[in-house]
């Protein structure tokens, strides 16, 4: 073991030397002289090293006591390099939540939106993952107040030249929500996004890949009855069509939200992108596959866990990632697409435009209308509308020649 005289006499050599104190830990000096306490360990299968300081800034003793309690961590199973750097990475959104940053000023944004409860969940995080990945890096430091049109400009400017010009107008509008929200807290006097209006445009948006032609859909759903991916990927496959929620609204779904001997899924305004309350009529297929289900998940909470949890739901990607496993690619269908693919079909085939908007859970682009939309409006025709659209599928499935159905008086 080390003593502090032998520490002390100790000369620099051509090369970095080791002296060994024992339990991993070691003084590493290296040949200008410099002194730093190193604890090799392994972690996970993994050989790895910690930094416990700079000598003679900590002592001996000092060292040892963070040698020791490195190797609680690594008795409770917890890898204390990762505990160092989560503890730095606190340590500097602290440092930077501390005056006033653009960081501080976004962090602050996030997190009061995050409260309130009236942003979706994946807008958090594309906003967030904006932040940390184009923003933060370069201006989260500076103060919020002094960032000027150009300097943001020549922020955003590397992103289009990569090719990412959707990103880059994306960025400036996540940018510019921020600059607004400082603006409204006194941090900052203007917001510099506005001299950028129009200089990184958003190319026109493609609709979402999805199947309308009866053959092709028939065809879909003989492949996902095929599928043998787990049961809860496969039941969220046969439930899409079924439903047509959203796939966010899918995936999050609760037990508790089913009255399955009554045919009725009612989510919550929480769970709705438009943050009202939306019935989903169940036909007898959508009830037989929550009944099939139910002995795998039922137990839980979510319909859909993740993998090896009960207490995430399944990735968004998860139904995008099994259709391409059944061969259809990004531009032929998605989970989305079994939104448009009802509507467009059930328009055709002549049910009321105004129930099927209504199921869809589209926001009412009239105020007045708006104001008289609930849940529960023209729910008798959307039962029948759903059954009939179940029957429908079915049909298209066995490849029977289908009739167009159409809206019973």
């Amino acid at each position: 073991m080390l003593t502090d005289t032998a520490i002390r006499k100790a000369k620099p050599a051509d090369k970095a030397r080791k002296l060994a104190d024992g339990g991993g830990m070691y003084l590493l000096i290296k040949p200008d002289d410099g002194r730093y306490w190193r604890m090799d360990y392994r972690f996970g299968g993994k050989r790895k090293t910690l930094a416990l300081g700079v000598y003679p800034t900590v002592t001996l003793a000092d060292a040892r006591q963070r040698r020791e309690d490195a190797r609680r961590l690594l008795a409770n199973g917890t890898d204390p390099g990762e505990v160092r750097a989560a503890e730095k990475a606190a340590a500097a959104v602290a440092a930077a939540l501390s005056v006033d940053t653009f960081e501080a000023a976004a962090r602050h944004w996030l997190k009061k939106r995050e409260a309130s409860g009236d942003t979706a969940e994946t807008t958090l995080v594309k906003d967030r993952w904006r932040l940390e990945t184009y923003l933060y890096p370069v201006i989260g430091a500076r103060p919020i107040a002094e960032i000027t049109a150009r300097e943001l400009r020549d922020t955003l400017r590397p992103i289009e030249e990569s090719g990412k010009q959707e990103t880059a107008s994306r960025v400036k509008i996540t940018a510019g929500q921020v600059f607004r929200w400082a603006v409204l807290e006194g941090m900052a006097e203007t917001d510099p996004t506005a001299p950028l209006r129009g200089l990184f445009t958003t190319p026109t948006p493609t609709h979402r890949a999805a199947l309308t032609d009866p053959a092709k859909i028939g065809e879909l759903l003989r492949a996902i009855d095929r599928f043998t991916g787990r049961l809860t990927t496969l039941s969220a496959l046969k439930l899409a069509p079924l439903t047509f929620v959203r796939p966010g609204e899918l995936r999050k779904a609760e037990w508790s939200e089913f009255d399955l001997d009554g045919g009725i899924w009612r989510i919550p305004a929480a769970s709705m992108k438009m943050k009202a309350a939306h019935l989903v009529p169940l036909s007898a297929q959508a009830v037989e596959v929550l009944r099939d289900l139910h002995p795998l998940t039922g137990s839980g909470v979510l319909v859909f866990p993740a993998i090896g949890t009960s207490g995430k739901p399944m990735s968004e990607n998860t139904v995008n990632q099994a259709l391409r496993r059944l061969g259809y690619a990004k531009d032929e269908m998605t989970g989305h697409g079994f939104r448009s693919m009802a509507a467009t079909r059930l328009n055709e085939m002549g049910w009321n435009a105004d129930a099927i908007e209504r199921q869809l859970a589209h926001a009412e682009s009239n105020k007045v209308r708006a104001a008289y939309t609930h849940a529960a409006q023209y729910l008798d025709e959307r039962t029948r509308m759903m059954q009939a659209w179940a029957d429908y599928l079915d049909g298209l499935r066995h490849g029977a020649k289908v009739v167009a159905i159409k809206r019973k008086a």
